[in-house]
């Protein structure tokens, strides 16, 4: 059974509902990466590098940070809160965005922590979160994009 009516479009309220949560999803992106530029909210933060794994700043004293890994986050929030727009690029944002994130927790499993590899920079912790990231904005993706038996 298709999931869009006879114009194409994704029953008006499954839409808002993945249009939402591509939007906070993006926001939450969005604050994280700005948190990451807040000293105090980031311990270490006269510690943090450009890239790497040198970087000795930790977002929220858990989550090691640079400031790549700052500027990713803005600008994934940033392409969230653009393609909650519409009901294709919420459901992009959500079910892609998703694996990268997926990709992103296999690659800190293999890579070593210590090495030039570690670029982004990742820790345990980081690799957790991408993990449940990965899972959760797929899950949004897809459970939102699906016909329900009750319209909202």
């Amino acid at each position: 059974m298709s999931t869009h009516s006879a114009t194409g479009r994704a029953p008006s309220g499954t839409t808002d509902l993945l249009r939402l949560a591509a939007r906070v999803v993006g926001a939450v992106f969005l604050l994280v990466g700005v948190l990451g530029f807040v000293p105090g909210i980031t311990t270490h933060y006269g510690d943090m590098s450009a890239a790497g794994h040198h970087s000795m700043a930790m977002l929220l004293g858990i989550f090691q940070v640079s400031v790549l890994h700052n500027v990713v986050h803005l600008l994934f929030g940033v392409a969230g809160l653009a393609l909650s727009r519409s009901w294709v690029g919420a459901r992009a944002y959500l079910v892609v965005g998703g694996v990268v994130y997926l990709v992103l927790w296999v690659y800190g499993l293999v890579v070593d922590m210590g090495s030039q590899a570690n670029f982004v920079p990742l820790n345990s912790a980081d690799n957790w979160l991408h993990l449940l990231l990965g899972v959760g904005m797929i899950g949004l993706g897809v459970g939102l994009s699906r016909r329900r038996g009750v319209r909202a």
